[in-house]
């Protein structure tokens, strides 16, 4: 009977004391059976945020005791998907994947969002910071990223170069490194990472900053790893020189991947779901998905990830700015 009291009044003290258990139970209780999750998508399948989010649905469906569909709708640079977040109800069975660059960048270009992605769309939990490579054809004639340049500066606007869309994170890398660089190339958006490596390896495109799908073809020899468009060098590829070594001083882009619930989600629902995603990502088999897109997972509190989006805007927006980056 002592032992009763004694784990009774523990309990009490730790709920007393703000512990996350009334909001675990109160958000479990949120997920009745026979209801599914909608983890919306907004970039198409194949792409670095879709193959986060398939690694993560799995394990968080577990997590639950419900069903999570992913359902990608890509387009405009992520804003149909996160906009279509935006505006579902808040209550815990619709969320959202974005890429960083959709939610810091894409605002920062587009005069006229159908939704506030301040004010209509709240952070739950980071996933993966992912880097960006910049890789070519392999048939094109430079093996080198001094060649590269060189070939560039000799042949203005031969080169061209895709992106997931505009105000992507390779976009901007890509506006970047013409700038920096100083030769010019044809930039064409895409729906998404999937396509431009489909486009890469048929030749229709000459190179593009890579968040990680094309390391299978960089391995088979189809295309060639120039530079790491990060601070520091890729444990996957430690011989591959940063950008920044190479010259570009500063140069640093990269997204980071997270979860968003429409705003007025309660705040015991978004505490679980980070807590569930955070055990997710720390599972291996989710690990080496991450790992594969030569990321790493980044479990943090929900106002940890909302730090890092404002951060990256500031950055961004000092970058689009100078660069004269827009939608168009």
């Amino acid at each position: 009977m002592q032992r009763k009291q004694f784990l009774k009044t523990g309990l009490s003290l730790l709920a007393a004391a703000g512990s996350l258990l009334p909001a675990a139970a109160t958000a479990q209780a949120a997920w009745p059976a026979g209801k599914t999750l909608r983890m919306i998508v907004n970039f198409p399948a194949g792409g670095s945020p879709d193959v986060v989010a398939r690694a993560v649905a799995t394990p968080l469906s577990a997590a639950l005791g419900v069903p999570v569909v992913v359902e990608n709708r890509a387009g405009a640079g992520g804003i149909l998907g996160a906009d279509a977040v935006a505006k579902a109800a808040p209550d815990g069975f619709t969320f959202l994947l974005s890429s960083g660059s959709a939610m810091s960048i894409v605002p920062l270009i587009t005069p006229r969002l159908p939704f506030d992605p301040k004010k209509d769309l709240v952070p739950v939990a980071a996933a993966a910071r992912l880097e960006l490579f910049l890789v070519a054809r392999s048939e094109l004639p430079f093996t080198s990223y001094a060649d590269f340049i060189k070939y560039a500066k000799a042949n203005p606007g031969k080169l061209s170069y895709g992106s997931p869309g505009n105000g992507t994170s390779p976009h901007i890398a890509g506006e970047m490194l013409k700038s920096q660089a100083g030769f010019f190339s044809v930039h064409i958006p895409y729906r998404g990472s999937a396509a431009v490596l489909q486009d890469l390896l048929g030749g229709q495109l000459d190179y593009s900053f890579d968040p990680g799908v094309a390391f299978p073809h960089i391995r088979t020899g189809k295309l060639r790893l120039l530079a790491v468009g990060s601070a520091q060098r890729s444990p996957l590829y430690p011989n591959t020189p940063t950008l920044a070594e190479l010259g570009l001083k500063g140069f640093d882009v990269g997204t980071t991947h997270g979860f968003w619930a429409p705003a007025g989600t309660p705040q015991a629902i978004v505490d679980r779901l980070n807590t569930e995603i955070n055990k997710a990502l720390r599972l291996p088999a989710v690990a080496e998905a991450i790992k594969n897109l030569g990321a790493a997972p980044t479990p943090m509190t929900p106002a940890q990830f909302g730090t890092v989006i404002r951060n990256d805007l500031d950055r961004y927006a000092v970058i689009v700015k100078e660069r004269k980056i827009t939608a168009d």
